[in-house]
């Protein structure tokens, strides 16, 4: 008898056995092998969303550190503002009190000046006053030494007077 498959009992008991020993087989190796392949696929997926979500952590930490420094730097450069303003005023505040101090102690120079050249004046008067009692005394020596008349006298005067100069009496 011919089969088409040559299916007989023993064949078919193999076929049963080896697919009984196969399913037992895949099922231990699915416990020995697949699992922990299993688990190890399951840790590194969890790392991996760890790894993005501390990415992600870290980067709104990063934005925010980005404002925060930002907002420090306006800050810094509104400080800088302020600073320069004030030093300009102060500045401008100290420029001014030169100037006033300069125009005061010109002021006492030119009050200094006036006074040095008021003195002066009063010297040279003094001395012009000193000259004419020298020059009176002289005279009168030489009018008491002469014991002359009075045309004498006059022409020793105007001989005087010409020695100091005229504009000396019309001052």
């Amino acid at each position: 008898m011919e089969r088409l498959f040559n299916l007989d009992p023993q064949l078919l008991f193999d076929a049963s056995v080896l697919a009984i020993s196969m399913f037992v087989l895949f099922t231990f190796l699915s416990y020995l092998l697949f699992n922990p392949v299993r688990s190890l696929l399951e840790k590194r997926r969890q790392r991996i969303a760890d790894a993005q979500e501390e990415a992600k952590n870290e980067r709104t930490e990063a934005i925010a550190y980005k404002e925060e420094y930002e907002a420090k730097l306006k800050e810094v450069d509104k400080e800088a503002q302020e600073i320069l303003s004030e030093a300009r005023k102060k500045a401008l505040k100290n420029e001014n009190q030169i100037v006033a101090e300069a125009k005061e102690e010109a002021a006492r120079i030119i009050a200094r000046a006036q006074k040095e050249a008021e003195l002066e004046k009063k010297r040279a008067l003094d001395d012009m006053k000193q000259e004419m009692i020298t020059i009176a005394s002289m005279m009168a020596g030489k009018v008491v030494a002469a014991n002359i008349d009075t045309t004498v006298q006059a022409g020793l005067v105007d001989e005087t007077l010409k020695e100091m100069g005229e504009s000396t009496w019309q001052s």
